[in-house]
């Protein structure tokens, strides 16, 4: 399967990574890259995340990595990523 990453989840990454960069730009580059590489699992395994409890939906899913969830739609032949946000942000507002 292939993965493709929405405008949204690009935006998200690069916010998250801007944000953490303000107190270590070295950090930031450590945990985005360490964000992109726990999606890039799903290529092989797309099922392995769960559903997200708040959506009910079993097409949407999501892995946890460190404080992040990775959102992912399961398409036929293809994973779309749709947003990366903090473990502690409400998904409902």
């Amino acid at each position: 399967m292939k993965i493709f990453w929405t405008n949204a989840a690009l935006d998200n990454l690069l916010a998250i990574y801007d944000y953490v960069a303000q107190a270590s730009p070295f950090y930031a580059d450590k945990l985005t890259k360490r964000l992109v590489e726990r999606s890039e699992q799903l290529e092989i395994f797309p099922l392995s995340g769960r559903i997200v409890p708040e959506l009910s939906n079993p097409d949407i899913r999501e892995v946890i990595e460190g404080s992040y969830r990775i959102l992912y739609k399961v398409k036929t032949d293809s994973i779309d990523v749709i947003a990366v946000i903090h473990a502690a942000q409400n998904l409902k507002q």
